[in-house]
């Protein structure tokens, strides 16, 4: 072990040390370590004395070293129990004999010797070796020479006597109880943290005592004995006597004193439980230590010893502390004399640790609370605590009276920092300079202070305790106190403190709250202020509460005097400042220092904390709040640490308003706040706040400028803290409703216009608020589901704006009132239900000022109805709808402003809206197919809602009759408002009208739209037909709008409004226009009514009148009335034919009456009828016959005709087609018979062919034959036939067509037509449309520049290549023509492509120069004529006869003639494009002959027949004329289009192959023929036809001519087998 190991070597170097002087203590040295080694444990140690009394005999030898040693090895034995208690007295003389050596290191080691063995257990339990064992500490106590040992002395005395009085605790079997060291309790950074130390300290100090208490003992143990001597011994000693049972003549008085406060403090319970210490405390230690005050109070401060006093203070106060309830006379005895103490003439140190001690008993609750009870609430005894609070006070008062009161203010100041800092203030008893006495005199009023709060926190905190045990009341809660109330024990204390102590606190701390300005220490002091405050609100201890409450208000904000004005000007002064920066408004300077700042504070917590218990003391509060409230808003209003001398543009203006934007805050957050408190506590606040307005009320003249800011102010603040009380009470604002309105009405009737103003606005504020809340949040319950307590609530808060109204003597205050309503309706409104009547009742009244001059109440009774229609609708009784209608129609008719008018009418048609909700018939489709045949049940439409199914059906009916009377209510006034002089008011109620029938006619049944129709559509009719033919048509000056230069000037008003009439008509077509609208939704359910045919009458009878005698728009609107009505429901075919026949009736009657019916209007007119005949006629082609189409080409034959006679310089003048015939053109495609109309494509094809131009004599053709054009002729009598019911007017002559632009356009739509046509007539119509295209073709003789011929040859183009089939073989084999006309229309094809293009084309016509393009498109038109016969009908499979397809071929030679047959000189000057044409006529020629074709067909071989021989006379014709032309020109060169063309065709017959059957036809001799025949030679047989006429030209000067004959000639050699062969082969 290591206790063995260590003792082994400590052995070894003893035995070193003695080997040579001491040979015995060698050698016991060496023996015990033999004996060590066979001890393995302390008990083997302690049984063997050898191994002891080696270390004995060493100590014994009183050498330095082996003591050390010796000493050494004795402390590890005794530690480790490794001795018998038996040896102890041996071990104590040893040790007595070494504290009488000089070396201090033994000392040391005897003292650390000593204070092991009372640690042990060999600790002295006999008197003998206690007293031994204390003696030797007491005996090297003496040694002054030597500090430490006196120190370690001192130190090892008082653990033994800790350890003795420890061990008397263990033997007496005593509660272990310490109250804290012997030393001064440490001071924490604020008084309320010393005071909620020692609470805690205390409490567990009284429940230790409480807990380990018994009855008193008057028997000690042989260990409490010895603790009992040594108490008293130490007692002697302290008071200058011997300590007999310690043998010691005398001891320091202050290390004695020291340890009896050491042994006062820490073992409490010794001297409570056990009689013989506690006579000791009473009749010893009391004695001494109030000997010891007496005489330090009667001998002089310098000569009495400070440490000794400040001793006998701390052990005065720990018996005070601790045993004042078994002391009670003693303690009564010293608290006077500590006292006494305060205000005699000691010295300042002394007098400072007096204050010291009382301060500790302040801050201390539970201490306090036991001096309280045992002496000042005992009649028998001193009131100690109010003696201790009045010295305390008046140790603060004296500040007052000293001359250096200022520079102590700020020392005590600075303290309180320095403290807050966690600094503390140290005494320095030697200092006797000026600075460190007046710090001094600041130390000990320091400590007054904090003994003065620490008994405000002490009555603070009893209160609580009184709370917590249930004693008092929460503040929290609303409390009346009763007569058994406070007779709890704490509360019964709590008041009597207060009772006793308050008006004592309260002067001093009013009076360091005046003087200091330290931040610290105003601090601690509010805070006393607002625990003091708190537990008399608490407590109900109103007087004091009251006089706290109006000292802390008085530090809150305090008005400059004029000195302080002064002084605060020149402070904002900057050095640098101009004069004009600091023009402040003195009168209106506030400063609110950090005081002024802390004190609000602090009342703000204070109401916090009392709200419930404050009452009528809130006065005091809000008239503070109320000054804070104008100070905040002052414009001059500054904060001290802003109100510096630093440069303006140094500051940050962030924190000039912190501390304000702060102090609202917590203004703001007390009334919010009020939500916590009792329906009570909120009417004793709501109750000063009006006592606190009505004061500044009285003192308000009616004068605006009267009125000072400070009184408005006080009111504006109380206003504005009731709307804040009340908004933050919503969830029961009912009882505080009339008490907060009431002080607003009585506002509103105040002289005041500020005033009235502002209780207006709070009354909006209020309403909204409330009807906003959440309790009328659910806007979706039904009436029953709704609690009364809100049906009050709201009638309440609509009651008190309705009695505003009507009691309004000034009209300001009513127009206030509507204000608010309609801030109410637009915030609230869908959440009101009960307020309606009233609502109403204040608007229906409006209607008697609806054309007054108060233009205010109209404008705002207005805005709240709009507000009611579009948003309250919902939640209004149906009882109120016909109010509504009322209220809303009289603001329609009013005259005062127009908007208003045009709106209301709007709002109609919102509250429509709503009603037809309720109509529940079902749609009209329904109804008309059967499923509704009661008119007047209702049904249920679908996504509406209906009524239950089991609620009787009558209620239903009832219900859905009242829709339908509110409904006609809103008919009659929309028909009222029709008649309105004002065109805009009129006009939008038209509007209106229809939109309502059109939204919601299919929830009316037929009984009511037959009152619509009888009793306001059709009289609406009449009445705007009437006014508009009635009405002035004299000019309108627009509005005056200003003057210029004296004169008026007139807003500018549109030609087409600047008339009565013309406004009329606007209003008579928006009721056509509605009209029209209401046809094409519901005309099926029109149709249906009884008598509606006589309406139709009518309403054509209004048309009728409105186009030929009304202006352009009503009768285009007339036009656009009927043509709605038909067309929209004639497509479904659930129209009657009688009304498609009136209209087409109407129609007729316009263009019959051409003669009286004329100009720009009727123009239009025919326009639109045109266009809707076209319309109509699409949309209804199943629906007519051959009468009404009849009718119908009549009607445009009409409108021809008149454009015609009445247009005849229209294109002249203006270069295009007439209107009207621009609209015949637009609906002629779509003009196409149906197909069981199909013979009336005849008739409507030659009526249009009837109006293309005409020849007034034959035509001839080319060889000058006459032919006779009796086509337009027979058509023109067909129709005549036709139309001579239909067309009476018989004053229309007849027409001839002057103009070729209609026929232009008229052209392509006849050959669209005819291609649509059914092929019957088609074939019948082919050549009658030939003939009248081939009269157009040949307008080019006379018009080369003009379009007609173009038009028509492109149509002739069209009709040929499109329609082929026409001329084919078999290509219908429903149709069954004649051979003769079958001719008949191939001769009338001939003869058209034979004049053309052999007469014009390819020819050089005289022309007024056309540009290049025109000239291009013309050559291009002639090559697709020359293409559409050579491609197209030639090499079809059609049934011409031979001689017509001679005479096709044949005129395509003629064609291709051009340019051989003129003379040569001729060539020269013939145009290009006419060889062009030439050319390509020869190349058709060409084509047709080739074989080169897959489909070979009958027409095409004998086409390629003829045309073979064609091809070779002409070819031989141009080959033998190029000989002709050489020898004719000499050396001149060929022209260039006559060698182009035999060059073309010698290259094209070196390309032609021609067919079997074409080469039969050729004149070659027979053999020749059978030889290339049985060779398969003959598909170039043409050479050798043309071989004699090629032989002949090989000899031609031009170089190219010769080439392509010599290729030719090599061809023919080929075909004849003629090639030139080898001689060798």
């Amino acid at each position: 072990m290591a206790l063995v190991a260590a003792l082994e070597a400590d052995l070894r170097a003893l035995s070193a040390e003695a080997r040579r002087r001491y040979p015995a203590v060698k050698d016991g040295a060496e023996h015990a370590i033999l004996k060590l080694r066979s001890s393995s444990s302390a008990s083997d140690l302690s049984s063997n004395e050898d191994i002891l009394r080696i270390f004995l005999m060493a100590c014994g030898v009183r050498n330095t070293k082996l003591s050390v040693i010796g000493l050494s090895c004795l402390q590890k034995l005794i530690s480790h129990d490794a001795v018998e208690p038996s040896s102890l007295k041996e071990i104590l003389d040893t040790l007595k004999d070494h504290s009488e050596m000089a070396e201090e290191n033994i000392q040391l080691k005897t003292l650390q010797t000593i204070l092991i063995i009372f640690q042990s257990r060999l600790h002295p339990e006999t008197e003998e070796n206690m007293v031994l064992g204390l003696s030797i500490c007491l005996r090297l106590l003496d040694n002054n020479r030597l500090p430490s040992v006196y120190n370690t002395a001192a130190a090892t005395f008082r653990q033994a006597v800790a350890m003795i009085f420890d061990q008397v605790v263990s033997a007496e079997s005593l509660p272990m109880l310490k109250y804290g060291s012997s030393s001064q309790t440490a001071r924490t950074g604020s008084v309320t943290g010393d005071l909620s130390q020692n609470i805690n300290s205390s409490e567990s100090l009284e429940k230790d005592v409480i807990s380990g208490r018994s009855t008193m003992r008057d028997t000690l143990s042989e260990t409490g004995k010895l603790g009992l001597r040594l108490l008293e011994d130490l007692t002697a000693s302290a008071a200058g006597g011997s300590a007999a049972w310690l043998h010691v003549t005398s001891l320091p008085r202050t290390f004695s004193l020291e340890l009896i406060e050491f042994v006062l403090s820490n073992y409490i319970s010794v001297f409570k439980i056990l009689l013989p210490y506690e006579q000791v405390l009473r009749h010893q230690i009391c004695s001494l230590l109030m000997t010891s005050l007496r005489t330090s109070s009667e001998l002089e401060g310098e000569m009495v010893e400070p440490y000794f006093r400040r001793l006998v203070l701390r052990s005065v106060a720990h018996i005070i502390r601790l045993y004042s309830s078994s002391l009670i006379t003693e303690c009564e005895v010293f608290l006077n004399m500590l006292v006494k103490a305060t205000f005699l003439d000691l010295p300042l140190w002394h007098r400072i640790l007096v204050l010291e001690i009382l301060r500790g008993f302040c801050v201390e609750a539970r201490t306090l609370r036991i001096l309280f009870q045992n002496f000042d609430m005992n009649p028998k005894n001193t009131n100690v605590v109010e003696s201790m609070v009045k010295a305390l006070a008046r140790v603060v008062s004296s500040i007052q009276f000293q001359e250096t009161s200022e520079e102590s203010l700020a020392a005590v100041a600075g303290m309180f920092s320095s403290k807050a800092k966690g600094i503390e203030w140290i005494l320095d008893n030697d200092a006797s300079s000026a600075a460190v006495l007046v710090a001094s005199e600041a130390h000990a009023i320091t400590l007054a202070i904090e003994g003065l709060l620490g008994v405000v926190f002490t009555v603070a905190t009893l209160t609580d305790e009184a709370v917590d045990v249930g004693e008092l009341e929460s503040p929290r809660y609303e409390h009346h106190p009763s007569s058994d109330y406070y007779t709890g024990k704490t509360s019964h204390i709590c008041i009597s403190m207060v009772d006793s102590l308050w008006l004592t606190i309260l002067d001093a701390f009013s009076l360091i709250l005046s003087r200091s300005q330290g931040e610290a220490i105003l601090l601690e002091i509010l805070k006393g202020y607002q625990a003091f405050t708190q537990a008399c609100g608490v407590l109900h201890a109103v007087e004091p509460l009251n006089s706290f409450l109006a000292s802390l208000c008085k530090f809150t904000i305090v008005l400059p005097t004029d000195t302080e004005r002064r002084s605060f000007s020149s402070l904002v002064q900057s050095p640098m400042s101009k004069r004009s920066e600091i023009q402040v408004d003195q009168k209106d300077a506030i400063v609110l220092t950090p005081k002024n700042v802390q004190a609000l504070r602090t009342l703000f917590n204070v109401a916090h904390r009392l709200h419930n218990v404050l009452g009528p003391s809130w006065v005091l509060v809000l008239e503070t709040l109320a000054a804070l409230d104008r100070a905040i808003h002052s414009p001059h209003a500054i904060t001290q640490e802003v109100a510096t001398a630093v440069p303006k543009l140094t500051r940050e203006p962030s924190r000039q308003y912190a501390d304000f934007s702060i102090l609202s805050s917590l203004n703001s957050q007390l009334f919010e706040s009020s939500a916590l408190m009792h329906v009570s506590a909120v009417k004793s606040l709501l109750s000063a706040l009006h006592m606190l307005s009505h004061q500044s009320m009285t003192e308000t003249s009616g004068s605006v400028s009267s009125a000072s800011s400070k009184q408005i102010g006080s009111i504006s603040f109380s206003v504005d803290r009731m709307i804040s009380i009340l908004v933050n009470n919503l969830h029961r604002v009912e009882p505080l409703w009339d008490q907060v309105v009431g002080h607003f009405l009585e506002l509103a009737e105040h002289s005041n216009q500020n005033l009235r103003n502002m209780a207006l606005d709070a009354l909006d504020q209020s309403i909204c608020a409330v009807l906003g809340s959440e309790q009328f949040g659910d806007a979706t319950l039904d009436v029953e589901s709704k609690s009364i307590e809100l049906k009050s609530v709201e009638c309440a808060v609509l009651s008190s704006l309705r009695a505003l109204y009507f009691s309004a003597q000034k009209s300001d205050v009513r127009v206030g009132s509507l204000k608010i309503l309609l801030h109410v309706l637009e915030r609230c409104g869908e959440k009101l239900y009960y307020s309606w009547p009233g609502i109403l009742e204040m608007l229906s009244l409006l209607r008697s000022v609806a054309d007054a001059s108060e233009k205010d109440v109209v404008t705002l009774g207005f805005q709240s109805l709009r507000v009611i229609m579009s948003d309250g609708l919902p939640t209004l009784p149906e009882d109120c709808l016909h109010v509504c209608i009322d209220v809303t129609g009289a603001y329609s008719a009013q005259k005062t402003d127009l908007n208003i008018s045009l709106t209301a009418i709007g709002l109609l048609w919102t509250l429509t809206d709503f009603v037809a909700k309720g109509l529940h018939h079902g749609s009209l489709m329904e109804k008309e197919s059967g499923l509704n045949t009661d008119d007047t049940t209702p049904q249920q439409t679908i996504g509406e809602g209906v009524e239950d199914s089991n609620k009787p059906d009558y209620e239903a009916r009832i219900q859905v009759v009242n829709h339908e009377k509110l409904l006609f209510l809103v008919f009659s006034l929309i028909q009222k408002l029709v008649d309105d002089e004002r065109p805009e008011v009129r006009n939008s109620a038209v509007r209106t009208f229809f939109q309502i029938l059109g939204s919601h006619g299919n929830k009316l049944s037929k009984r009511m739209w037959e009152d619509c129709l009888w009793n306001y559509i059709f009289p609406m009719l009449d009445g705007a037909s009437h006014k508009a033919a009635t009405s002035s048509k004299d000019e309108w000056q627009g509005k005056e709008i200003g003057t210029r230069g004296g004169k008026a000037v007139h807003m500018l008003v549109h030609h087409s409004r600047n008339t009565a009439q013309k406004q009329w008509d606007e209003t008579f077509v928006l009721v056509l226009g509605g009209i029209a609208r209401l046809f094409r939704s519901y005309f099926p359910l029109l149709e249906s009514l009884p008598n509606f045919w006589s309406g139709w009458e009518s309403l054509l009878a209004f048309v009728k009148n409105s186009i030929f005698n009304g202006s352009k728009e009503v009768s285009l609107a007339a036009i656009n009335c009927l043509q709605t009505a038909v067309v929209s429901h004639c497509v479904k075919g659930n129209l009657q034919l009688r009304y498609l026949n009136s209209v087409m009736d109407v129609y007729e009657l316009v263009f019959q009456k051409s003669s009286s019916y004329t100009g720009d209007t009727a123009s239009k007119v025919k326009q639109e009828i045109l266009h809707g005949l076209g319309e109509l006629y699409v949309q209804s082609l199943k629906m007519f016959d051959d009468k009404m189409y009849m009718q119908l080409l009549g009607i445009i034959d009409l409108a021809i005709k008149q454009a015609i006679i009445s247009s005849e310089t229209f294109e002249t003048e203006f270069g295009h087609v007439p209107p009207v015939l621009r609209h015949v053109l637009e609906i002629l495609p779509s003009l196409g018979p149906p197909e069981h109309l199909s013979s009336m494509w005849l008739i409507l094809l030659r009526e249009f062919l009837h109006y293309l131009p005409r020849v007034d004599s034959p035509l001839p053709n080319e060889e000058g034959e006459i032919e006779q054009s009796t086509t337009g002729h027979r058509a023109s009598s067909v129709v005549s036939e036709h139309k001579a019911d239909y067309s009476p007017d018989k004053t229309i002559p007849a027409t001839r067509i002057t103009s070729n632009m209609f026929a232009e356009k008229l052209i392509p739509a006849l050959v669209e037509l005819l291609l649509r046509a059914p092929a019957v007539e088609k074939y019948i119509l082919f050549p009658e449309v030939i003939q009248n295209l081939r009269r157009c073709m040949m307008t080019r003789r006379d018009n080369p520049d003009g379009s007609l011929w173009k038009v028509a040859a492109e149509g002739f183009n069209r009709l040929l290549v499109e329609d082929v089939k026409i001329c084919s073989v078999g290509g219908d084999t429903d149709l069954k023509t004649s051979k003769t006309a079958r001719i008949r229309i191939w001769k009338e094809i001939g003869d058209v492509y034979e004049i053309f293009l052999v007469g014009y084309c390819g020819r050089a016509l005289s022309s007024n120069s056309l540009p290049p393009a025109a000239l291009k498109a013309n050559e291009t038109l002639e090559m697709a004529l020359v293409d559409g016969l050579g491609d197209i009908i030639l090499k079809s499979s059609v049934d011409a006869p031979r001689e017509v397809l001679e005479r096709l071929v044949s005129t395509l030679d003629r064609c291709a003639s051009r340019t051989c047959s003129l003379p040569i000189e001729t060539v020269e000057l013939m145009p290009a494009h006419c060889s062009r044409f030439s050319l390509k006529c020869l190349q058709k020629l060409f084509s047709l002959s080739s074989s080169e074709t897959e489909n070979w067909h009958t027409t095409r071989a004998e086409v390629s027949r003829i045309s073979i021989i064609t091809l070779m006379e002409r070819c031989e014709f141009i080959l033998s004329r190029l000989l002709i032309d050489e020898n004719n020109l000499d050396n001149r060169p060929i022209p260039t289009a006559r060698l182009e063309e035999i060059t073309f065709a010698l290259q094209e017959l070196d390309r032609l192959t021609i067919h079997p059957e074409a080469a039969s036809v050729l004149p070659l001799q027979p053999y020749l023929k059978t030889i290339l025949r049985e060779d398969n030679h003959d598909a170039r047989a043409h050479l050798l036809v043309l071989f004699p006429s090629l032989c002949e030209i090989v000899l031609s000067r031009e170089t190219r001519v010769r080439e392509l004959v010599q290729v030719l000639l090599r061809a023919v050699a080929t075909e004849l087998g003629l090639e030139k062969v080898s001689l060798s082969s």
